[in-house]
This record gives C-alpha cells, structure tokens and sequence, in this order.
C-alpha cells in the first residue's frame, strides 16, 4: 500500500503524520457512496496538484473505483505529473490484506456502496503502471513502484 512505497522513499517516516484514507474521508464528512468517493478524490487531486505545483514528489494511495474521477485528476496535473498505477488485485487478496477487516464488515451489510463487494471498480484503461498484487508482497509492490518513479526521473 501507500505506506510501504512511502517508506521505501524515506527510512525515517516519523516526520510525516501518518493519515489514512478513511481518517481523511471522515474527517470532511464523507462516506463510501458514489458522491463522496467522487467529492473525495476530487479534493485529494487539489491538494496533489498544489503540491505538485511547489515542486513536491506527491503519491497518494487511495481506493477510487470510478475512471471519470481519475481522469479528471489527470486532466487537472501538467502532463507526466500524474502517474496512474494500478494494483490489479483479486478479491481474496484485498480480503486478506485487510486490517481493518472492512471486506468482512461490507458483507454482513455493515458498510454499504463498499468497492468490490457492493459497488463497482471501473479499471484503469491504460496506466502507467500495472501491479499484479495476487503475484507479490506489498514490500515488492512498493519496490516496483519507486522503480517506476526512478526510471521517470521523478526520483533521484
């Protein structure tokens, strides 16, 4: 996930504030329905673009199951700053890469409009980057990541 790419590209992480998807959702109201997945992305793509804009390498990691959403984040960045990845997944990996165990919660009906179980993930049609998760580790996904950010001179 975004946490282990983030810390492959900075040994001492103690200087960023560790904040998830959910907590950055939750703390602006939203929840998992289509409007708010949208409203989500929308907002995360601004401040992307801002930091983007102040010369920062910015990744973020989010579950955006809609393509219209990431199209219009793409369409907001100068070209080559945004690079879409896609951690092409199969069901029982997300399931049981799941901490938080939000796939179990979607299927007793706890949490509904949830991506993968009760409301659809559109594939990306061309990313940049496509990552078999079913194939390898979160470590050797976020290797290939930076590998990527590496061989297109976002890194040094």
């Amino acid at each position: 996930d975004g946490d282990n790419v983030r810390h492959g590209l900075n040994a001492t992480p103690q200087i960023l504030a560790e904040r998830y998807g959910d907590e950055f959702a939750g703390r602006f109201g939203l929840g998992f329905g289509q409007q708010d997945r949208e409203e989500n992305i929308r907002r995360v793509g601004a401040v992307a673009r801002l930091m983007c804009d102040a010369g920062l390498v910015t990744l973020t990691a989010f579950v955006s199951p809609y393509r219209s959403d990431r199209d219009a984040v793409r369409a907001s960045m100068d070209v080559g700053d945004f690079i879409e990845v896609f951690v092409d997944a199969p069901l029982e990996v997300c399931e049981s890469r799941d901490p938080k165990g939000l796939y179990r919660k979607a299927r007793a009906g706890e949490i509904k409009d949830f991506t993968g179980i009760s409301a659809p993930y559109e594939a990306p049609a061309a990313p940049e980057l496509h990552l078999a998760a079913g194939s390898a580790t979160p470590d050797e996904l976020a290797r290939s990541v930076i590998a990527h950010l590496e061989a297109a001179g976002k890194l040094s």
